[in-house]
């Protein structure tokens, strides 16, 4: 590194470029490149200390718009500076861990997250005063990732540690907003240890603080308000529940927008909340909807499976939120009260094959194979030890949840899609693969369909205390460099050959049959390459022929979604292409609106090209100005380092 000792990183004009970035309508896409152009920049100077500070902000962004990998990958460069720097035992080794531990919990690596706020919180003891509020901070942040992991006693008294240095240190404790935004956690806490009385005086204080303190609009507002309706529907209140996730929508709508996970949950929370309130309305007087645990033998159909027909529902209840429901209601007390020395290590969630893993459900699909159910996964050592008896447990649940049957352990075919698993077992039944291949087997990485990843990627996972289940999904949503680049080249080729070469001589000799193929071959090609070029560990993978707008649809959506316009680009192609290869009114009566939609088909399908291209010279893959995509590919493959794949 050529450069000087005395370079210094222009750190005060940096900072507020990025913060006019956020205040830009096209902030998030802006202050990436801002990032990536400010570390490149503080590396090529050698300013390590501004390079951390740049590696602490890029681990923030990216966990802020959910680039959970990206965020990690930032985070482990921050950490290694501070070794580098000398740093360990100063406040910028505590900063920095606080961020890697954010990011952890972000990406759903609990107990990583649980150990490394714990060092964080061990730094700051030492390094902080008793009443410090950075203090307060950390025991907060440490009991959500506890109890993320299940942990709610502990939880609960990280909180009241926080609320007891917040309560010293505040000068007037009445209408602090810290102490406020405590009480609210607090009421989470004590409602998923049972404590309906603790949760509601929390939930209550920490409203009533928000408004005296004039933090109206704070998000913390919308999570106390949503505990508060959580306890008014335990209590029969279902009419003011409706009201309060009413309120707490709006503020989380204000502050993180439509697309957020926070806003899809608490709409979430909304809808049910008012399907309760409508049946409670409907229902004669006696006979109002319970939500207690319901018995086996409660009734005497009970232990027969629930017709498979539509339930009577509406709005539709996504199979993803009332799986998570049924696991709060039912599969967790289970778990606590009979295997308690076990609750700690099982992981809990819903992920395969199924509209509902996939979020793409909706009261069509409740018309066959539609139910109710979670996985429970295990390790290989646990799962030999209570598997069996844990089955048995899981079949003793209730058969019907929220007017919905719940899925028997056998689903159509012959497939389990719910109940107990080993980890291994139950990556084998998706893959043919107990776990991901290594990157030094990309013969077995190429031998796994995106659709297969998909459907090994895909759903939620609930609860994973240990971190066994997460960390073997995750290895499969990393696929190595070489064989990723292996991926893009080929789909781009056929791009190019059925998109860019055949449809246009296919047309041009007449045969619409040949060239309506080939509009398939080019559109699911295009399809693969948008997925694959937004990185797998980000969004996913593309699932089968099914599902693929549908995700497509989903993934434009998502704030910095690379190659955006390409999923509306292909829905046009496809509609041009009925009429171009095998006629139609469309375009006009007679040959010439045929010849006019030929003309448009080949234009669209060079934009959808075109837009590729770019992407690919923008991630710095290839400097080919050449539209045409086959004359990318010598480009990615000089990238290859595999020599197996550099043969292929």
């Amino acid at each position: 590194m050529t450069t000087s000792p005395h370079a210094q990183f222009p750190m005060q004009g940096f900072l507020e470029r990025l913060d006019q970035a956020f205040a830009h309508s096209s902030g998030p896409d802006m202050a990436r490149r801002i990032l990536e152009e400010g570390v490149a920049r503080a590396e090529q100077m050698g300013d390590r200390a501004a390079l951390l500070t740049l590696r602490n902000e890029q681990a923030g962004f990216f966990r802020s718009v959910g680039a959970h990998a990206e965020a990690l990958e930032a985070a482990d460069a921050a950490v290694a500076l501070v070794s580098e720097l000398g740093l360990e035992g100063t406040d910028a080794e505590t900063t920095t861990l606080i961020n890697v531990a954010t990011a952890q919990r972000a990406a759903g690596q609990v107990a990583d997250a649980t150990e490394t706020y714990t060092r964080a919180l061990d730094g700051a003891r030492r390094l902080l005063g008793a009443d410090d509020r950075r203090l307060a901070a950390l025991h907060n942040n440490l009991s959500l990732a506890l109890a993320d992991g299940g942990d709610h006693a502990g939880a609960r008294e990280h909180q009241t540690a926080a609320l007891d240095v917040l309560r010293r240190a505040a000068t007037d404790p009445d209408v602090d907003v810290d102490i406020a935004m405590t009480h609210s956690n607090l009421a989470h806490t004590f409602a998923a240890l049972g404590d309906a009385d603790g949760s509601a005086r929390h939930a209550s204080e920490a409203v009533q603080m928000f408004h005296a303190a004039g933090a109206t609009d704070d998000p913390h507002l919308a999570a106390a308000l949503a505990a508060q309706a959580a306890t008014m529907i335990a209590g029969g209140d279902a009419a003011g529940a409706v009201e309060r996730y009413e309120q707490a929508l709006a503020i989380v709508d204000a502050a993180y927008g439509r697309d957020s996970d926070a806003y899809t949950v608490t709409a979430e929370n909304l809808s049910a909340a008012r399907s309760l309130r409508d049946a409670r309305a409907q229902a004669p007087a006696g006979d109002e909807p319970s939500s207690r645990r319901e018995s086996p033998s409660a009734a005497p159909e009970a232990d027969r499976p629930a017709p498979a027909s539509a339930p009577t529902h509406s709005p539709h209840v996504p199979g993803l939120v009332l799986a998570r429901r049924y696991w709060l209601a039912h599969g967790k007390p289970l778990l606590d009260a009979e295997f308690p020395e076990y609750a700690g290590r099982i992981a809990a969630g819903l992920v395969g094959h199924g509209s509902e893993c996939y979020g793409f459900d909706d009261a069509v699909s409740a018309d066959h194979d539609f139910g109710v159910g979670f996985c429970w996964w295990l390790t290989a050592g646990d799962h030999a030890k209570i598997g069996r008896s844990l089955q048995d447990a899981y079949d003793s649940l209730p058969r019907t949840f929220e007017g919905y049957p719940v899925r028997p352990a056998l689903a159509a075919h012959g497939q389990r899609r719910c109940g107990v698993f080993e980890i291994g077992e139950f990556f084998a039944s998706l893959t043919g693969m107990e776990a991901a291949p290594s990157a030094s087997e990309p013969h077995l990485w190429m031998a796994l369909d995106e659709p297969t990843l998909a459907a090994a990627t895909n759903g939620e996972v609930f609860a994973d205390p240990h971190g066994a289940f997460g960390a073997a999904r995750g290895a499969f949503l990393r696929m190595p460099r070489d064989v990723w680049l292996t991926h893009v080249s080929r789909r781009i080729a056929m791009m190019s050959q059925a998109g860019q070469y055949n449809v246009p001589r296919m047309l041009g000799r007449g045969d619409g049959e040949a060239a309506w193929l080939a509009v398939g071959e080019f559109v699911r090609a295009a399809a693969s390459v948008t997925y694959l070029l937004n990185k797998p560990a980000q969004v996913g993978y593309l699932p089968y022929y099914k599902w693929q707008f549908a995700a497509l649809r989903r993934l434009r959506e998502r704030p910095l979604a690379r190659l955006a316009a390409v999923p509306g680009d292909l829905t046009a192609v496809m509609r041009t292409a009925s009429a171009a290869c095998l006629g139609g009114a469309a375009f006009g009566e007679g040959g010439k609106g045929v010849t006019r939609a030929v003309q448009q088909l080949t234009a669209q399908v060079e934009a959808v090209c075109a837009s590729v291209a770019d992407e690919l010279r923008t991630q710095g893959l290839s400097d080919v100005e050449d539209p045409f995509l086959e004359h990318h590919r010598p480009a990615l493959a000089a990238k290859v380092v595999d020599p197996w794949l550099r043969g292929q």
